[in-house]
């Protein structure tokens, strides 16, 4: 197990045991509830789940990625451990997801900038070391880039369908892939999400606390506006329903599964207000930016072009083509359930 010093359980505080910190500093949680001064770690947690729904990365108190002064750190691993409390009180498992998916992307910030860190060889070890140690990742450090071997990558890379992501398009040598601090870190975002989902969905649910019924119950009722009844799939092809399915499940769709969806309900007369809303349960789903998104592929903004649904051929680079029977060799989705005469 990984020994973290108290800047890596401030920027990491998934890796460590929050609970035993908590308890360590002589603190329950029922004192949360009650003590004026240790409630305002109760607002912070709120804001931090907060944030993450509006797709927003929690700002800490971190100076430079440093727990500079114990109550940093104390703040930090406070926040983090009360979301998680207040997250299993609300029962969402919407909010999870979007909880989860913030802190990943969070944490990756931190081991994108311990990768690049060349003042400090030790930060940039341990951030070798946390990869290693979640997801198995044997990195080494050759000329300014990462490598690590081509298994690794194919392992890991599956999770990508665009197309710098492809083996045949990475510089490879002798049965290594070449990467950037940012590629290495990204590589792991939607595992290292799965990882912190994982965690909070196995913590136990304490009974409601005394103090932090306010707070949970704003997040019930925030987390009401994530809950859409979708368009009922009728005669879509597999792929289009299981890109719908996806989004139901609150789980994260990529770009080009987002891109055919949009094009393909586009294409069948749907309205960009009649889309939106498909996408309300991503994790990283924000309003503006779908908005911008669809106005763009409907061709109401920009240039004024409206985007094509991709063909099967390019779906099934993408691994995004489910093909059943019924798809008779179609070209396109588009042509999915038409009869030929």
């Amino acid at each position: 197990m990984i020994t973290l010093g108290k800047d890596e359980i401030a920027k990491y505080p998934f890796l460590a045991d929050a609970g035993q910190y908590l308890k360590d500093k002589g603190f329950t949680l029922q004192q949360f509830g009650i003590d004026p001064d240790l409630k305002l770690s109760i607002d912070k947690a709120f804001n931090r789940v907060q944030v993450s729904t509006e797709g927003k990365i929690y700002k800490s108190d971190l100076i430079d990625g440093e727990a500079s002064k114990d109550f940093v750190l104390e703040r930090e691993v406070f926040s983090f451990l009360l979301a998680i409390v207040l997250l299993k009180l609300t029962g969402m498992t919407t909010l999870i997801k979007r909880f989860a998916l913030a802190e990943a992307r969070r944490a990756e910030k931190y081991l994108e900038k311990d990768l690049a860190n060349i003042s400090d060889g030790s930060k940039k070890e341990l951030a070798i070391r946390i990869i290693d140690d979640l997801f198995s990742i044997q990195i080494k450090e050759q000329n300014n880039h990462f490598i690590i071997p081509v298994s690794n990558y194919l392992q890991h890379s599956i999770n990508f369908h665009e197309r710098e992501w492809k083996l045949i398009n990475r510089h490879v040598e002798k049965g290594f892939v070449f990467l950037t601090p940012h590629e290495t870190v990204r590589l792991i975002r939607k595992e290292l999400g799965n990882y912190i989902t994982t965690k909070i969905f196995n913590a136990k649910t304490p009974t409601m606390i005394s103090g932090f019924e306010e707070p949970v119950d704003k997040l019930i009722s925030l987390s009401k506006k994530f809950v859409t009844h979708t368009i009922t799939t009728g005669e879509y092809p597999p792929c289009i329903k299981h890109a719908i399915e996806v989004l139901e499940r609150g789980e994260n769709l990529p770009h080009s599964g987002r891109f055919m969806l949009a094009t393909f309900l586009l294409a069948r007369n749907q309205s960009v207000q009649q889309i939106a809303p498909l996408f309300k349960n991503a994790p990283d789903y924000n309003e503006r930016v779908t908005l911008y998104q669809l106005n763009h592929l409907a061709g109401t903004s920009g240039s004024g072009t409206q985007y094509s649904c991709p063909s099967c051929e390019k779906l099934k680079t993408q691994n995004l083509c489910f093909a059943i029977p019924e798809c008779d060799n179609i070209f396109n989705p588009l042509q999915f359930g038409k009869r030929r005469k």
